[in-house]
C-alpha cells in the first residue's frame, strides 16, 4: 500500500516516466513536467529520493535500479492504458454516431 501511496501523489509517475529517458536537471524535469509548480517537483523528488527510486547524479536527477525496475513493471500498464483509451474513444464515437 506505501507503494501505491507514494505513486498516487501528483506527478510522482510523471517525474519516474521523465526519468525513464534519463539523467535531468531540476529545470530540464520541470520543463518536461510543463504544469508542475516548483514546490511540488520539489517535494516529489524529495519523496522519490527518500524511497530510493531516484538519485541526484552529476548529470541532474536520475533513476536508481529500484526506480528502473519500476518503470520496467509501469510500461505494460501504459501500454494497456494506451489500448483501453483507444477502446473508449471508439465506443464513444460508435455511440454518437447511433444519435445521429
Amino acid at each position: 500500500m506505501a507503494a501505491f501511496d507514494l505513486l498516487g501523489r501528483r506527478w510522482a509517475m510523471g517525474i519516474i516516466w521523465n526519468l525513464s529517458k534519463g539523467a535531468a536537471t531540476f529545470r530540464a524535469l520541470q520543463e518536461q513536467c510543463e504544469t508542475i509548480s516548483p514546490s511540488i517537483l520539489n517535494s516529489r523528488i524529495k519523496d522519490l529520493r527518500e524511497a530510493g527510486l531516484i538519485e541526484k547524479t552529476a548529470e541532474g536527477y536520475a533513476l536508481t535500479g529500484l526506480g528502473r525496475e519500476l518503470y520496467s513493471l509501469l510500461q505494460p500498464l501504459a501500454d494497456w492504458s494506451i489500448r483501453w483509451a483507444d477502446e473508449l474513444s471508439q465506443a464513444t464515437e460508435a455511440d454518437s454516431s447511433k444519435c445521429k
